[in-house]
């Protein structure tokens, strides 16, 4: 009888406990500039740093910001979102990533009005390098020796950025995996001042599309694919002051182009041979020092 009712008071605790770990963790959580890691991460007791909260939201839960603040690298391994909206988020990521994305195959991360801050020797803003889709709208990021986001994969994915500005990095988005296929929406987005590449098709498997966006004075190329069968679709948007602006820089590679102004560039519109740049006409470009070679060109 002792040990029945010894056995029954181990297993109450035990449930017990796994019901404090599970009610540990929260739908949605609060950082504050004037918050603690040590609290339970509430709107009236927040955290001070999106890592302290991370672990305190449950899985496809979002981290709000209250106030004003810096609130520190971090690194996500399940699906979160992570919401700047009416404040000032901030990001200081000196020598280090911003924002790592290592998570689950069927994960989904969404990074909003979010402010990255390099300080010059940061690593990259946003690494990501498992799940499913990783969303950033109406971010800030600048001030890497990396990329702005930098998409390294090994398995499919899909990523969407709209309404970001990035500047003053080495390659504002890098896209590229080693398996499966990579779809990428690139909205509204301004890219300028990058050491390199506004946008590099890196690997096999990239399907592109970027609209209404500026890339603006790169040190190599406005939009690139260096690498594989890449596909980049650009739609009703400016690429101006960049050494190349337009270039399918590898064999097999295509660059579609209609309704954008390709202005200034040393060369406007460049492509190896075997490589595709198709233009629907209704392209402007020039006065460019380059000469036009793609394999496939009209221009209006």
């Amino acid at each position: 009888m002792t040990k029945t009712i010894f056995g029954l008071a181990c297993f109450l605790i035990a449930i017990g406990g796994a019901m404090g770990s599970a009610n540990a963790q929260a739908t949605r959580t609060w950082v504050s500039g004037v918050g603690d890691d040590a609290n339970p991460c509430s709107r009236t007791a927040p955290c001070k740093t999106f890592a302290g909260a991370i672990s305190k939201t449950a899985a496809n839960g979002e981290i709000s910001v209250l106030d004003p603040g810096g609130f520190g690298a971090v690194t996500i391994t399940k699906s979160i979102t992570i919401n700047g909206d009416g404040t000032l988020a901030g990001i200081l990521a000196s020598l280090v990533n911003g924002v790592i994305i290592n998570a689950g195959v069927n994960d989904k991360i969404v990074l909003r009005n979010l402010s990255f801050n390099g300080a010059g020797n940061g690593i990259n803003g946003i690494r990501f390098l498992a799940g499913a889709q990783l969303t950033v709208e109406r971010c800030t990021i600048e001030g890497f020796t990396g990329n702005g986001i930098d998409v390294a994969k090994t398995a499919s994915g899909e990523v969407y950025v709209t309404n970001t500005h990035i500047t003053e990095v080495n390659n504002g988005i890098r896209l590229a995996t080693t398996a499966g296929f990579l779809t990428v929406g690139i909205n509204n987005v301004t890219i300028v001042n990058t050491t390199t590449n506004g946008i590099d098709s890196a690997t096999n498997g990239i399907f592109a599309s970027v609209d209404r966006s500026n890339i603006v004075s790169s040190g190599a190329n406005g939009i690139v694919v260096s690498a594989g069968n890449g596909t980049i679709n650009v739609n009703s948007s400016m690429v101006t002051n960049n050494v190349t602006g337009v270039n399918a820089a590898i064999t097999g590679s295509t660059i579609r182009i209609s309704d954008n102004i390709i202005y200034n560039n040393g060369t406007d519109l460049a492509a190896v041979a075997g490589a595709t740049v198709a233009s629907d006409g209704t392209n402007r470009t020039g006065p460019s020092s380059g000469a036009v070679i793609p394999s496939a060109i009209t221009l209006k």
